[in-house]
């Protein structure tokens, strides 16, 4: 019996390997194969802050797969159809923004979880249910063994019950966003800030602690997020690379006139 693809993301970390992503913010599919032919364990593909749809979404997906590449996709919070396309669509795993609560935590886990651990809406008629064609039971059995759901710890209000969070089943990775974290305690970009650190430290020993995967981005730095420890580390975005050698260009042409 034909199979969905597993996670190489999920795959490698339950080995005990590390991995890192590259994020795209730009619509291009083509983007998404670069980055997958040039090593990348996993592609990070954002609907939180940029606006692609469900179609440049399912695209990039595709561009990914046929290199052998995983999917993670930054949900809009919103529906429960927000939280599950990108799985339908066969993306390797999901990433959930701000989580503020154990509460929401149990809901996503309801969301996007097939039973015993939730109660995810079932079709089985997309990518990942091969249009169909595979057998409802190892499609849901599949699905929660294969797929990985990771939420974004980027404020203070969910770190006392951190704990609880960790322990939840059907969550698989609690992944610290230091951008949106130095905002939310009045220090914007202030990376060096003691609390910074001290939540970094605390998401991924109380991550480790209870079995749970660890990530971040590479702030300070990829060597320093993997001495430390972390599993997964987002490392690069396309935008960046575009606008580094455009300005990189720029002031070699300005250097040249002058």
């Amino acid at each position: 019996m034909n199979l969905p693809r597993p996670s190489k993301l999920l795959t490698k970390m339950r080995s005990g390997q590390q991995v890192i992503t590259y994020k795209l913010n730009s619509s291009c599919p083509r983007i998404a194969e670069i980055a997958a032919i040039s090593g990348f364990d996993g592609i990070w593909i954002c609907q939180e802050h940029v606006p692609t749809d469900q179609s440049t979404m399912y695209n990039q997906i595709l561009a990914a797969k046929a290199c052998d590449c995983d999917c993670i996709v930054r949900v809009a919070k919103g529906c429960y159809s927000d939280y599950i396309r990108p799985l339908e669509a066969d993306a390797s795993g999901i990433m959930i923004p701000h989580l503020m609560s154990l509460e929401e935590a149990r809901e996503i886990v309801h969301t996007v979880r097939f039973q015993p651990l939730g109660l995810r809406p079932v079709d089985g008629g997309n990518a990942d249910g091969l249009y169909c064609m595979l057998d409802f039971k190892e499609y849901i059995r599949f699905m929660n063994q294969n797929r990985l759901i990771i939420v974004q710890i980027e404020d203070p209000e969910p770190l006392s019950q951190l704990d609880q969070i960790c322990q939840l089943d059907g969550i698989d990775m609690i992944f610290f966003g230091p951008g949106d974290f130095s905002h939310a305690i009045g220090h914007p970009a202030e990376f060096d800030h003691p609390e910074i650190h001290r939540v970094r430290k605390l998401v991924l020993e109380t991550a480790h602690k209870y079995g749970k995967l660890a990530g971040t981005v590479s702030l300070p730095g990829m060597r320093q997020c993997l001495a430390e420890g972390f599993d997964l580390v987002n490392c690069g975005a396309d935008v960046a690379a575009i606008a580094n050698n455009c300005q990189t260009i720029i002031q070699e042409f300005n250097a040249l006139k002058n």
